[in-house]
């Protein structure tokens, strides 16, 4: 299986996420539960502010689900998307892209 994760992991690398993104992702994925942010910097030994900018990027690309808790004070948990449901949102966000660019393409040649 970690193959698999290794050939996930390389395409992610060609779509622009960066590698402590998939640090961040896999960590995530491992735990298999929802994390705060200062566990994950916990964990990783990441700045607090680095953590932050990559849960928001990889919340924005879909890799990641988060949840608003409140404990006496208002945060966000995150908790890793399955690898599965990542590549078919990235299929489906690829193939939106694609038609769309088809479509100006078609419509700019008239």
């Amino acid at each position: 299986m970690s193959d698999v994760y290794e050939k996930l992991e390389t395409l992610l690398r060609s779509l622009g996420v960066k590698k402590t993104e998939l640090r961040i992702y896999r960590l995530l994925l491992e735990k298999n539960r929802p994390m705060r942010v200062t566990e994950i910097v916990r964990e990783l030994g990441i700045s607090e502010r680095s953590v932050r900018e990559y849960v928001l990027s990889l919340y924005r690309r879909g890799m990641l689900r988060r949840e608003l808790i409140q404990q006496g004070w208002l945060g966000y948990t995150y908790t890793a998307v399955s690898p599965s449901e990542l590549l078919e949102n990235l299929k489906k966000n690829i193939l939106e892209r694609i038609n769309e660019l088809e479509r100006e393409l078609t419509g700019a040649k008239h």
